[in-house]
This record gives structure tokens, C-alpha cells and sequence, in this order.
């Protein structure tokens, strides 16, 4: 393993591990990513027992709600981490009290399935949180990324970020907003329940795996036709990768597809985010105020960050 990343800090870190989706399928990873924390100045909190993983979930439903609520109740704990995605983080959403976990100021992390905590609670609370790194996929890498590690600890202890990315072919952009999203998967899924944030000129960041662009494409068209897409000053995609094409799609690729939802989308679409399942990624703070500059040679995205460990 490389050298980790130190956290900025003289005092120690109290971080919660929860599984409120899958299990730890690679438990190597799990306690490379403990140590990681250690190394980085860290006081772990583990609160998920591989021995209760429950179906392809990190526990039942009860017992990965009982984690939050342990982790939310620890006075040393500052951080809540997400020990990876998967699924099941839904299921949890009718189970708990919102309120209570925004009343702890705990700081929540994770992404993927994740998002689904993080817009259930700008919804419900107006409560802000990390669309950051998780533990088995991120602090559990063999080599960790410094550039996750770096904007990670950045991110906590800089009140304001600025991200400055090099990307061709975006439109223009000059707009402020709430800063929001996460997995486009998780954010389509939660299309007309009370746990989706109704977010009015923001900045919607959308990244996701697995998906062939026209599943993409008819997640963005729902959310073109539900409303949301319009209300949005821009839309910034990170990452989608791993999918694979097929010969009957005919040309039909991403790009395809991009230029389609520029035609039909009246808000700006821009590329080139470093966010999503990669082994670069930003930390973003879903729920803080941000401004966003676009030009041809890519685009700057400042963040007032309400979350550092100060405060």
C-alpha cells in the first residue's frame, strides 16, 4: 500500500463504519481500509459485524438501522462512513428518523446507493452531506488514490472548494445554486416519493456504472418529464463507464446520447466531473451552495462547504 494521505489534523477522528446496503464481499479491503483510517488519523468506530450479513445486505433491515443509530449516538464520532454501496439503503428510508439523524450533525458519507440517505435527508431536513469515498472501495484500495484522499480531508476542513476541470466540448455556464444529486439510478428511483429533494435552479451532478447509454438516456428522460431537469440551472455528469455496447446499437453510443439530451434538455449538460464508481473522485457536498463556470476549455465548480470539521 502507498503512503496514505494524513488527515490535517492534531486531533484524532472519531469514524463511524456502517453497512446500510451490502455487505463486505472483500474483507482484505475492509481492513485495508480500517488501517488506512488509522494511518490517516482516525479513531474507527466499527459498527458492522460480517458475521450478521443478512442475504446480500450488511445485516437485516433492524440491524443496519441499529448501525446509523449506534453511530449517530457515539459523542467521539464526527464522520459516518458507508462501508460500500450496492443495494438497500431504500429499504432502510420508511425505518428511520430522519430528524434525529440531522439533529446529531453527524457528517454521513458515502455515493451510489448511498444517495439515497443523502437526498432522503436534504428532503425531508434540509440537512447537507458528503457524496464522497467509501470504505471497502475507496480507503480499502491497495494503493490509495491521492487525489480521493487529498480533496476528501480538503473537503473537511476548507469551508470553500474549488474544482477546476479540464474538459472540451461543454457548453458555456455561468450559474449559482444548490448543489445537489448523486447516482442517477437512486435519484430516478426516488422520482415522486417524499424523499426527493424539490431543488429550484440547482446544480444536479450525476454520475452511475454499469448502465448502457440508453438506460441513461430514459433515466434522464423521466426526470426531463417529471419536471426536474428543467429546473435545474445546469447538469454536470461524472463518470459512466463499464457498460458494453452492442452491434445492433448501430452507432447508437454515449455521445449519441448526449447530444439527444442537449437537444432536448433546456438546461446546460456538461462532462467531465471527477465523481462516480472511479478511483479519482471529488467530494461534494450535497446540499451546499455552489457556482459554476463553464467555458470551452472546461469548467470551475465552487463550493461553499457547510460541513468541515470545524464546524
Amino acid at each position: 500500500m502507498t503512503e496514505p494521505v494524513q488527515a490535517p489534523s492534531k486531533q484524532s477522528i472519531g469514524v463511524a463504519l456502517i453497512a446500510p446496503g451490502g455487505y463486505a464481499s472483500d474483507e482484505a479491503a475492509l481492513a485495508r481500509g480500517i488501517l488506512a483510517l488509522q494511518s490517516q488519523g482516525c479513531v474507527v468506530y466499527d459498527y458492522y459485524d460480517p458475521a450478521a450479513k443478512y442475504l446480500r445486505f450488511g445485516g437485516s433491515d433492524a440491524a443496519r438501522v441499529g448501525q446509523i443509530y449506534e453511530a449517530i449516538d457515539n459523542p467521539q464520532v464526527q464522520i459516518v462512513l458507508a462501508i460500500r454501496g450496492s443495494y438497500g439503503m431504500s429499504r432502510l428510508l420508511p425505518l428511520l428518523d430522519l430528524p434525529r439523524l440531522a439533529a446529531s450533525r453527524k457528517i454521513f458519507v458515502g455515493h451510489s446507493d448511498v444517495t439515497a440517505l443523502h437526498l432522503a435527508l436534504l428532503a425531508q431536513t434540509g440537512a447537507p452531506s458528503l457524496a464522497g469515498p467509501m470504505l471497502c472501495s475507496d480507503f480499502g484500495e491497495a494503493e490509495l488514490s491521492e487525489f480521493t484522499m487529498s480533496h476528501f480531508w480538503q473537503c473537511l476542513r476548507q469551508p470553500e472548494q474549488v474544482l477546476q476541470v479540464s474538459a472540451a466540448g461543454n457548453p458555456a455556464v455561468n450559474a449559482s445554486g444548490t448543489l445537489w444529486g448523486g447516482n442517477l439510478a437512486m435519484l430516478n428511483h426516488l422520482v415522486g416519493t417524499p424523499y426527493l429533494p424539490q431543488v429550484d435552479g440547482g446544480i444536479l451532478f450525476l454520475e452511475d456504472i454499469g448502465e448502457h447509454p440508453y438506460r441513461i438516456e430514459r433515466m434522464m428522460l423521466q426526470l426531463q418529464y417529471a419536471g426536474i431537469l428543467e429546473r435545474q440551472q445546469a447538469i454536470v455528469l461524472g463518470d459512466f463507464s463499464n457498460y458494453r455496447l452492442a452491434e445492433h446499437d448501430n452507432g447508437y453510443d454515449f455521445d449519441a446520447m448526449l447530444a439527444y439530451l442537449r437537444a432536448h434538455v433546456s438546461a446546460p449538460i456538461l462532462t467531465g466531473l471527477p465523481f462516480g464508481h472511479i478511483r479519482d473522485k471529488a467530494t461534494l457536498p450535497v446540499g451546499a451552495q455552489a457556482q459554476l463556470l463553464s467555458d470551452a476549455s472546461g469548467f470551475q465548480l465552487t463550493i461553499q462547504n457547510p460541513l468541515t470539521l470545524a464546524s
